[in-house]
């Protein structure tokens, strides 16, 4: 169960929001609020994980609030303008909503959300493992099967899936590396990780993946050769 507070100046999103928590079996909305000064007192009794966060309100915004408030209370801000989304982002903000919220991206949103928590708690159940990484200002989930090859570049990635665009993350190689599988990833250069569970073969310091020829560095041939041995 996810509980959860929604903070709007505006007592019809409210409404909204409190008919489309009550139609998510997982959803739990203890309370809403149009005075964020109540909400904050609120939360110092009772943490929620959590909070509908309106952003245009007149005695504080809702990124200012945010700001303010536990770093471990996750956040979807509504909105009713697109441009906000980019220092929504930045906050990192599990997701935002433009209004008028339509039922279908509140759902995507908020399930978004359970499966950041269950990511973040360890207790994923699926079978499939995934991660989540930030990109096009909101949190995205990619099934780890699904990624092809890794490519770093200066302070972001470059992830390659059967998709026609790669996703695109400001992260380093090094930090997404240490989150990822050692059974399933293995990095063959100091730009490139591959899933050693895709159609690969190996010669002459180049790791074939389709039509996808990646260099291997010279730290790291020996690892490489090792595993291709055992293959």
């Amino acid at each position: 169960m996810i509980n959860c507070i929604a903070i709007d100046d505006e007592p019809l999103a409210l409404d909204l929001i409190s008919n489309y928590c009550s139609k998510i079996s997982y959803l739990d909305l203890k309370k809403t609020f149009m005075k964020p000064s109540e909400a904050e007192n609120f939360l110092k009794k009772y943490p929620v994980d959590l909070i509908f966060l309106d952003i245009q309100m007149p005695d504080i915004s809702g990124i200012e609030l945010y700001k303010s408030l536990n770093e471990n209370v996750l956040v979807i801000f509504t909105t009713a303008f697109s441009e906000y989304a980019v220092e929504g982002f930045n906050l990192s903000a599990v997701d935002y909503l433009l209004k008028p919220i339509k039922f279908n991206r509140f759902e995507q949103a908020v399930k978004k959300t359970r499966d950041y928590l269950d990511y973040i708690n360890h207790s994923n159940a699926e079978e499939e493992q995934y991660l989540f990484v930030r990109s096009d200002y909101k949190l995205c989930k990619i099934l780890m099967s699904e990624i092809r090859y890794i490519e770093g570049l200066d302070n972001y990635i470059r992830i390659f899936t059967n998709q026609p665009k790669p996703l695109i993350s400001h992260i380093s190689l090094k930090g997404l590396f240490e989150k990822l599988p050692k059974n399933v990833f293995m990095r063959v250069h100091r730009s490139y990780i591959i899933n050693v569970k895709k159609d690969i073969s190996y010669s002459n310091k180049v790791i074939f993946l389709g039509d996808k020829q990646i260099p291997v560095g010279i730290s790291y041939q020996n690892s490489v050769k090792r595993f291709f041995s055992l293959k």
